[in-house]
């Protein structure tokens, strides 16, 4: 005669209901969920019948049945009549990885070091979790508080001026918070926006949403030419002055201490308001942002997109004093809120004890890249920074931008040209833009870099007429 066995409840998975937010049989069903997963309970084994489960829980055999019945519909579960509750075969998802046939340089691409793991078991922990609430309403920013303090303890440190958790405002990416920020400060029927010669194409775009022109000021070595910005902003009645003071994006050139500390004292006696975008960062701050020297007018906005993943689009501003409240009300008339999933998931994978290996290996990687994009083109005017995932590389005599990049695409490397960067009535530059791609072989990101090399060294020779 054959006898079935089934786990016994109290040494291997029942959890302290006592301490379970929500609903009895919401704490079950995250608790089986856990240990399957887990690997304490394993293809074949039998659960307790309801009753003797109800009566170890101290719950009601109602509360068990349901959550046995959700699990079974979810599939998580198998039943049988006569036979009991058991755990079937789980299935296993298969990732397909993406192959680069040719080398994707366009934009900066993060390896896979962890933190795909992390976001995975994320999005597992909100869905076992979430109260039926968050999963039924809109999000509110009350729900985001995980999310404000996981930011706030990995930004505390940073020169940005004083903030707190509750300074935090969370946005759609990046982007968004340029185009939010926008549609918070510009006012009038013509307003206009300042941005650097060379610039995020980004900082153009969002202006564009807004309806507002853009006027660029000229660089020197410093940044900013003082002279040129102050000539704008009077010959144009300019309200925003949208930069990256650290990391400037394509050109990988910093603002000095002494010019931000200038433009700082420039934009409190025009009234200008500063957006100091740090996305692109991804090791230590060279110098303070311009929150810091005027933190009435100056925003802080980054995003994990550079540093952790840029699936998640979640993104952060910081604004400046006194300006809080009226950019909670665009962000949350916008689009009614971030999904409180999305900022779950950040603040699990934020906090996670593995994330910082995880960020200290990233960097490695890709400083591995730089050193060895800088080993073969070093021959040329590069410009590039530590911790900084692109290379500016001003081209030869004989090249132009546009020619180079489409030589490049025919041997499948995909490169930015200048003009992506500049005004269409501006100066031409005659660079490109590489972004270090470490989602890519070593081997195929060598082959990109020395057919870029060989195209360096034999310029075209031919005269149109």
């Amino acid at each position: 005669m054959r006898v079935e066995e089934y786990i016994v409840t109290d040494t291997i998975w029942l959890p302290d209901l006592t301490q379970a937010d929500g609903p009895k049989y919401r704490a079950i069903e995250v608790a089986i969920r856990q240990a399957v997963r887990g690997g304490t309970l394993k293809c074949g084994d039998k659960l307790p019948p309801v009753r003797d489960l109800a009566w170890q829980a101290k719950v009601t055999p109602g509360t068990v049945a349901r959550a046995y019945k959700n699990l079974v519909d979810a599939g998580f579960l198998d039943a049988a009549v006569g036979r009991g509750t058991f755990v079937p075969e789980q299935k296993v998802v298969q990732f397909e990885e993406v192959t680069d046939m040719g080398a994707t340089l366009l934009s900066p691409r993060l390896p896979d070091l962890g933190q795909t793991d992390l976001i995975r078991d994320g999005f597992h922990r909100y869905a076992d979790t979430a109260a039926s609430e968050l999963l039924l309403r809109y999000p509110v920013r009350q729900n985001h508080r995980d999310a404000h303090v996981a930011f706030y303890e990995a930004s505390k440190d940073f020169p940005i001026g004083k903030f707190s958790p509750d300074n935090v405002v969370i946005t759609h990416g990046g982007q968004h918070s340029i185009v939010m920020i926008f549609q918070t400060v510009l006012k009038g029927s013509s307003p206009v926006v300042m941005v650097d010669e060379l610039t995020y194409a980004g900082f153009r775009r969002a202006a564009e949403l807004c309806r507002a022109p853009t006027v660029s000021v000229e660089w020197d070595e410093e940044g900013p030419r003082l002279d040129k910005f102050e000539r704008l902003v009077i010959d144009h009645g300019v309200q925003i002055y949208a930069t990256c003071s650290d990391v400037m994006n394509p050109t990988a050139m910093t603002t000095s201490l002494k010019r931000r500390q200038e433009i700082a004292e420039m934009c409190r006696r025009y009234g200008v308001h500063i957006i100091d975008d740090d996305s692109y960062r991804n090791g230590p701050f060279i110098g303070p942002s311009y929150r810091q020297y005027v933190p009435e007018l100056a925003w802080y906005t980054t995003s994990p997109s550079k540093s952790i993943s840029a699936a998640l689009r979640i993104g952060f501003v910081v604004p400046p004093e006194g300006h809080l409240n009226a950019f909670i009300r665009s962000v949350t008339f916008n689009s009614f809120g971030v999904p409180t999933a999305i900022t779950s998931v950040y603040a699990y994978v934020q906090n996670h004890p593995e994330m910082p290996a995880i960020l200290k290996s990233t960097r490695a990687h890709m400083a591995d890249r730089m050193r060895m994009a800088l080993n073969v083109l070093g021959g040329y005017k590069v410009r590039w920074q530590e911790n900084v995932p692109f290379i500016w590389l001003e081209l030869p005599d004989g090249w132009r931008s546009g020619e180079f990049c489409r030589s490049s695409e025919a041997q499948g490397i995909f490169l930015k040209s200048a003009e992506e960067f500049g005004p269409r009535d501006g100066r031409r530059v005659q660079a490109v833009r590489i972004a270090l791609n470490g989602g890519i072989a070593i081997e195929r990101f060598e082959t990109a870099l020395r057919g870029l090399r060989d195209l360096l060294d034999h310029p075209p020779e031919r005269i149109t007429v």
